[in-house]
C-alpha cells in the first residue's frame, strides 16, 4: 500500500497535469442521457475510475470528480460509515466532504489504507471564520494544522473554509484573512486546492470574481433550485472556472416523510432534477450503504423527468419548502441561485 507521501507526490504530479489542460472535460458512459457532454476525458486521467459512473470537471481544479459525491452529514457509526465509503468506492464515487473536525477524523479512518481512491475535503467549521475568533489567516491555519493533526493527515485535497449565511457580516478584511490563509495553505502543500462554503449568494459572487485563486465553491441547492432569470451565479461560475458543489440536495431531510420506499424514490428524483440542470455536482449525507445505491443508481436512470414525476417531486418539494425547521429557514432563499 502506498504510504501518505507516495500518494501526495502523485497528487502534486496530477496538479500540475492538470494545471496544463490535459485533464478536462466530462466523461459521459455511454447510453447516459445528461446534459450536452464535454470532450471525453481518458479513464485513466480519473481517479477510482467506474465506467458505470458519470464524471464531471471541477472547475479549474481539473480535477474529474464523480456526478454524485459523499457529503459528511451522516447519522451512521464509525463501522456503518466504512461501509457506506467502501460502497461509494466500489461504485466509482472519488469524493468526500466533510465539515466537521468529527467528520473529518472519521472519513480518515474510514479511508485507510485506501487514501489513494477518494479526494478528501475538509473544513473545521467550529473553529473557522463563524468563530469571531477565527477570523484572522494565522487562526484560520492554525485551525487546519489542529484538524489535520487529528485526523493523522499532512494535507487535504480541498480546504473549503465554511463561511457565513447572509447578514452582512462578511467585510473586505475577513475576506481577505480567508484568502491568505487558503492561499498560505496551498503554497505550503497542507491543501492541493481551496475554496469555501457559504449561503451568502451576493457574496459568493464578489469572492469568486474578486479573488481568481478561489478554485471551488460549495452552496445550497435542493429540488426547488433553479437558474436566475437575471443575475444569476452560474454566469460568474463559469466565467472564473470555479467549481460548484451543491449541499442539502435533500433540503437538510426535510423532502423525506418517513417512508423508507418513498424516501429513496424521491432521493432519486431529487438527484436526477439536479443533474439534469447541470449546473452543481450534488453531494448528499448518506446514511447507509442502500442510499449509496440508490444516488449510483440515479445516476444510471434517465436524466429528465417525464410529467407524472415532475407532478411528484414538486409536490414533495412544496411541502418541504412548507415544513422547513426555523434553523433551515434559509434554504428558501435558494430557490433562484
Amino acid at each position: 500500500m502506498k504510504s501518505q507521501h507516495e500518494t501526495r507526490r502523485e497528487f502534486v504530479r496530477d496538479t500540475a497535469i492538470a494545471a496544463a489542460g490535459l485533464v478536462a472535460g466530462l466523461a459521459n458512459p455511454a447510453g447516459r442521457n445528461a446534459a450536452a457532454a464535454e470532450p471525453a476525458v481518458e479513464p485513466s486521467k480519473i481517479l477510482n475510475y467506474n465506467p458505470n459512473m458519470e464524471y464531471r470537471r471541477l472547475g479549474k481544479t481539473g480535477l474529474m470528480v464523480s456526478a454524485v459525491c459523499l457529503g459528511g452529514h451522516s447519522r451512521s457509526t464509525d463501522q456503518q460509515r466504512t461501509e457506506i465509503v467502501t460502497r461509494c468506492i466500489e461504485a466509482g464515487i472519488n469524493y468526500i466532504d466533510a465539515c466537521t473536525a468529527g467528520e473529518v477524523v472519521r472519513d480518515a479512518k474510514a479511508l485507510k489504507g485506501r487514501r489513494d481512491k477518494m479526494y478528501l475535503a475538509l473544513s473545521h467549521c467550529a473553529n473557522e471564520v463563524r468563530n469571531e475568533n477565527y477570523r484572522t489567516a494565522p487562526k484560520l491555519l492554525e485551525s487546519l494544522d489542529e484538524v489535520l493533526k487529528a485526523s493523522n493527515q499532512d494535507y487535504t485535497d480541498l480546504w473549503r473554509i465554511t463561511c457565513f449565511e447572509p447578514g452582512g457580516r462578511h467585510t473586505f478584511d475577513t475576506s481577505c484573512e480567508i484568502v491568505q490563509a487558503l492561499e498560505t495553505a496551498k503554497k505550503q502543500g497542507k491543501a492541493r486546492f481551496i475554496g469555501f462554503s457559504s449561503h451568502d449568494r451576493r457574496w459568493i459572487k464578489f469572492m469568486i470574481e474578486y479573488f481568481p485563486s478561489i478554485e471551488v465553491v460549495c452552496f445550497p441547492f435542493t429540488t426547488m433550485s433553479k437558474t436566475a432569470p437575471t443575475d444569476s451565479l452560474f454566469p460568474a461560475l463559469k466565467k472564473c472556472d470555479v467549481g460548484a458543489f451543491g449541499i442539502k440536495p435533500f433540503g437538510a431531510g426535510s423532502l423525506f416523510e418517513g417512508n423508507p420506499a418513498e424516501d429513496l424514490k424521491r432521493a432519486r428524483l431529487a438527484i436526477r432534477y439536479i443533474l439534469a440542470t447541470n449546473t452543481v455536482i450534488p453531494i448528499p449525507g448518506l446514511n447507509s450503504v442502500a442510499e449509496v445505491d440508490n444516488v449510483v443508481q440515479a445516476v444510471k436512470e434517465r436524466r429528465e423527468l417525464d410529467v407524472k414525476e415532475k407532478a411528484e417531486i414538486q409536490e414533495a418539494s412544496d411541502r418541504m419548502w412548507a415544513n422547513l425547521p426555523n434553523h433551515y429557514a434559509w434554504l428558501r432563499d435558494w430557490e433562484y441561485v
